[in-house]
């Protein structure tokens, strides 16, 4: 058998692109360098075919970018521009230019055009292009996610209309980017000759680019339903056994349906090991093993496009890998832990049950004995690396993210919030007041007041006896609520455990499963809106937050259950994503600490707010004090003020509530007596329109 006819397109134009003025960004001409310095270090790019980058024509970018588009992009470098060229930037999201960026940007669509059209028509096996800037976040009319032209899909297009004697009429886009390929999706959603795959953290919608059409719920429209296809990541960490379970229980059994002509890999390398943006951690040989998998399709013709990937050494170990893959190299796949997380089961599963009616090949059942885990390894969190060492072994990065001062802790979502929490008792200087008794002294290292006047906890350390939960448990307050939890059976969920009507996944419950003492309702100046793009539970749609400045002039419902605070810990640790269930066994793992205790009430009652360090970036992460009723604190929790401001630039999503999340919130409406049918649904409406 002839040995492979690899194609490898490097040209150092494509370095010209770079920040204005010198300064650092982890997407700079210095990756390109380092992929072909470790490529010829390592003997493969003498063993493959070297090819030039070539500019793209206007009516082949076209095909997929609007006219004022490209000529901004190709003019963006020129003197005309010179006085106006970083204000025009900042427009953007994460984009700089310089003099060189508009020569780079239509050598890199070109150059992906240049390799697909050599291996469709059959003078190459397969090739890589290594070209900047990426390109997989470009839309129709914007440059974005450091992408000027989106290059896999100029090159897609091309193949499809402009050269249709090489017979191309079916592509498999294959976008491993740990960033959703937003622009490829939006560029072929209706178009049933490209498939489209993309897994992606996603994180509930907060994960860049922070767009719902992340979602495993878009799957295609008209022609093109179902061949968009979301694998979205609840949150970092995913490793080799994550994707490639993704890959066989999803990619491989489609594509080998659609039996695609050509496969084009949006290959971003910033999922990898040590990627100080992704914080995932795939291997070389996992990038190898996925990329080998794909090999048994389209006869092998296999195009490799750059995109993201932002450790020098974890993205020239595992471009070298798929290199020596496509070469025809053999490997041995060596994992320590072959285990997917529990999360990633549910995502996979989710993915299916909303493709199957497209593709029947879905609709088997997952293996019902797989082997899966709660806990990350040692080896799995996240780390940059600064060696110029090129050496490929594994090890190596192991060590270098070993050698980072990081904590071991339980969880797949939780793992970085949680790492904030639990510290070296050791290490720390324990403020405390002489109010505070001896079970609270766990509570507070440092509490500063910010100038929104809400509390920030610093710091916590873990009350491992977790005596905190007797000692919360004789506490009484009012937990206010005014999303789907003011429909009691909802609420009660949360408490007990179970799920409601409209509900996808189940909760957890809080240890103490008491029914609430009283209920009441009331409400409260701060103003109702509905943000994010998905949830696990309620689907596609926006979920509700409060704002936390108060305003008169505003009127919102809350549902008020009279409940211990140790239950109100346990409704904020679910709200917040904090409470674990082991996928095999079904215990549930909750934080060994609280995040409200009695001190913090007295805090909240001064102050009106506390943001809650420890799990600042969560999404309930703001416990707001809203008064007093019989006695007893009233207290809620949304997002923080940060937040809000978010929202209102646009960063963050705003998106009205799903039928299913509005249908709840009307329930519990009406059922407390609050508002008639056609009052609640104007209510929501009207929330979900005015926004923060």
């Amino acid at each position: 058998m002839a040995a492979p006819r690899v194609g490898l397109l490097y040209d150092d134009r494509m370095c010209a692109h770079a920040t204005p003025d010198g300064e650092e960004h982890p997407e700079n001409p210095e990756r390109l360098c380092a992929i072909w310095r470790k490529l010829n270090a390592a003997g493969v790019a003498s063993r493959c075919v070297s090819l030039k980058a070539k500019e793209a024509e206007d009516k082949y970018i076209a095909s997929v970018h609007s006219k004022s588009h490209i000529k901004l992009m190709k003019e963006i470098s020129s003197k005309k521009y010179d006085a106006s060229r970083n204000k025009i930037a900042r427009k953007f999201n994460s984009i700089y230019f310089n003099k060189g960026s508009s020569e780079s940007a239509v050598l890199a669509a070109g150059s992906v055009i240049e390799v697909a059209e050599k291996v469709a028509a059959g003078e190459l096996s397969s090739a890589i292009a290594l070209v900047r800037p990426p390109g997989h976040h470009a839309e129709h009319d914007e440059a974005m996610g450091f992408c000027l032209f989106n290059n896999v899909a100029v090159a897609a297009n091309y193949l499809l209309n402009e050269r249709p004697d090489l017979g191309i009429k079916k592509i498999l886009i294959v976008d491993w980017d740990v960033h959703h390929g937003n622009g490829t999706q939006k560029m072929f959603y209706n178009d049933p000759r490209v498939l489209f795959f993309s897994v992606h953290r996603f994180d509930y919608g907060s994960f860049y680019p922070a767009e719902g059409d992340a979602s495993h719920c878009f799957i295609g429209e008209e022609a093109g339903k179902g061949y968009n296809i979301n694998v979205p990541w609840e949150h970092g960490k995913c490793g080799d056994a994550d994707y490639i379970a993704a890959w066989d229980h999803v990619l491989l059994p489609v594509t080998e349906v659609f039996d695609p002509d050509i496969i084009l890999v949006s290959a971003g390398f910033d999922a990898a090991l040590g990627d100080p943006l992704g914080g995932c951690c795939i291997t070389p040989n996992g990038y190898a093993l996925l990329l080998t998998k794909l090999l048994g399709f389209a006869q092998g013709r296999i195009v490799m496009a750059l995109e993201g990937g932002y450790n020098l050494r974890s993205i020239a170990n595992s471009v070298c890998a798929c290199a020596k893959v496509l070469l025809g190299d053999k490997f041995t796949f060596n994992a320590p832990e072959m285990q997917p997380f529990e999360s990633t089961w549910r995502v996979i599963q989710a993915v299916r049950n909303e493709l199957k009616t497209c593709w029947p090949v879905l609709s088997s059942k997952l293996p019902e004995n797989a082997s899966l885990r709660i806990r990350s390894s040692p080896s799995e969190f996240n780390a940059s690396s600064d060696s110029e060492s090129d050496s490929e072994d594994v090890a190596e990065l192991l060590a270098t993210v070993a050698s980072v001062n990081v904590i071991e802790v339980a969880g797949d979502a939780i793992s970085e919030h949680l790492s904030k929490m639990k510290l070296d008792d050791d290490n720390l200087s324990v403020k405390t007041t002489s109010s505070c008794s001896a079970a609270e002294q766990h509570l507070v290292d440092s509490v500063k007041v910010q100038s929104n006047a809400s509390v920030v906890l610093t710091k916590r350390i873990s009350d491992l006896s977790l005596a905190w939960r007797s000692d919360l448990s004789r506490t009484d307050v009012w937990y206010a609520s005014f999303g789907s939890n003011m429909w009691r059976p909802r609420f009660l969920c949360y408490v007990q455990g179970g799920k409601a009507e409209g509900m996808s996944i189940a909760c957890c419950g809080s240890r103490d499963t008491s029914s609430p003492k009283g209920t009441m309702w009331k409400t409260v100046p701060h103003r109702l809106l509905f943000g994010r793009s998905s949830t696990p539970c309620w689907g596609t749609g926006g979920v509700a937050f409060l704002n936390p400045e108060i305003n008169y002039n505003e009127k919102s419902y809350v549902c008020m259950y009279k409940i211990t605070l140790e239950q109100f810990n346990d409704i904020l640790f679910q709200e917040n994503r904090l409470v674990l269930e082991d996928g095999k066994d079904g215990n549930v793992v909750y934080p060994d600490s609280p995040l409200i205790g009695s001190s913090e009430v007295k805090f909240i009652s001064t102050n009106k707010a506390i943001h809650l360090e420890p799990i600042k970036d969560s999404w309930y992460s703001n416990v707001l004090y809203l008064g007093n009723e019989d006695e007893l604190p009233i207290l809620t929790m949304t997002c923080p003020a940060s937040d809000i401001e978010r929202f209102k630039s646009g960063e963050l999503p705003l998106a009205p509530p799903s039928e299913t999340y509005a249908a709840t919130l009307i329930r519990g409406l009406v059922e407390g007596k609050q508002l008639d049918a056609d009052g609640a649904t104007n209510y929501i409406i009207a929330a979900a329109a005015k926004g923060p």
